[in-house]
């Protein structure tokens, strides 16, 4: 009778155990820029923001976490909100728009001591339904700790690299904001 509580007990704490560590293991980031000024060339067009695909390389691959999940979505809608309020365009949104912003993202992350995350952006802009009018490329890079045993351990890093990389390119876009004034009817 004992011994089949104590198995009982144990079998229960080996579940739990094994629950808490699968869902510790899955790292989900939600990202959220905000610009920290407002543009100082608004272009007066509307923008369809794009984000065909964000590849993650390394994550999965790294000690102490089996998975790092960030969809491509949720970097849509950062990016969103961010030229919403910076000012960039007139509108920002995922509906037809005088122009398309498509921004392909890798985010790359290896460990020496702290570990790095690195983000990649290749962007186009130009009018909806044409080929784009310009090309930017965007790299940035952020140390996290040397250990990854919550979520904010990634996300902290992943959010600065995202914020630092909409800065660059929205000042980058907003030093061309006359050819997509004049680019676009």
């Amino acid at each position: 009778m004992i011994a089949a509580v104590l198995s009982r007990r144990t079998a229960l704490a080996v579940c739990l155990a094994l629950l808490l560590v699968g869902q510790g293991c899955l790292h989900r980031i939600h990202v959220t820029p905000t610009p920290p000024m407002t543009a100082d060339r608004q272009i007066g067009k509307s923008v369809q923001v794009v984000v065909p695909f964000l590849a993650l390389k390394g994550a999965d691959h790294m000690p102490g976490i089996g998975s790092l999940s960030w969809p491509a979505d949720d970097l849509r809608s950062g990016a969103i909100a961010y030229f919403q309020q910076r000012r960039t365009f007139e509108t920002a949104g995922t509906g037809p728009a005088d122009l398309t912003l498509t921004i392909k993202t890798w985010l790359t992350l290896r460990s020496r001591g702290h570990y790095v995350y690195r983000l990649h952006m290749e962007s186009e802009l130009g009018p909806s339904g044409a080929p784009p009018l310009k090309t930017y490329v965007v790299d940035k890079e952020a140390a996290g700790s040397t250990v990854r045993w919550v979520t904010a351990s990634d996300r902290d890093p992943i959010q600065q690299t995202v914020q630092a990389a909409l800065d660059d390119l929205a000042q980058q876009i907003e030093g061309d904001a006359a050819l997509y004034r004049r680019g676009v009817k």
